[in-house]
């Protein structure tokens, strides 16, 4: 089975639209320019507000998101706002909360795939023996 498109989006956050431009000039997939926005207004109470921490942490962690994919991030902070409010959140919802990231390109396979730069100045400690 072959990898999924990356979007076009996406391409142009990570500099892959540079890096393989014939890959990416004829696209025509549906240009989405509005932001992911605000929480919804459902995330009110108590635990809402976690909710909408984690709506923007999330929204921060990862920059190309758009209106598009406002209902797996619906999904994936209402998870992580359980997860920071101590709660007990089973396996199915761990595996969803995953699956979720994973669609958004938010999983660490999927920022490799991207061409995405480790956090951090990590020189290699050989190089000096070999440049």
């Amino acid at each position: 089975m072959p990898r999924p498109r990356t979007p076009a989006a996406k391409a142009k956050a990570t500099g892959r639209d540079k890096h393989d431009k014939g890959r990416f000039e004829n696209r025509n997939e549906p240009l989405v320019n509005d932001d992911v926005g605000p929480p919804p207004d459902w995330m009110t109470d108590t635990e809402g507000a976690l909710i909408r921490t984690a709506w923007v942490v999330t929204r921060k962690e990862i920059p190309w998101l758009n209106s598009s994919h406002r209902g797996l991030l619906e999904i994936a902070a209402s998870i992580r706002g359980r997860l920071m409010a101590g709660q007990d959140v089973g396996v199915q919802a761990l595996n969803l909360l995953r699956q979720a990231l994973g669609q958004m390109g938010a999983t660490p396979a999927d920022a490799s795939k991207a061409g995405a730069k480790p956090d951090g100045d990590q020189a290699d400690p050989s190089a000096k023996y070999f440049d």
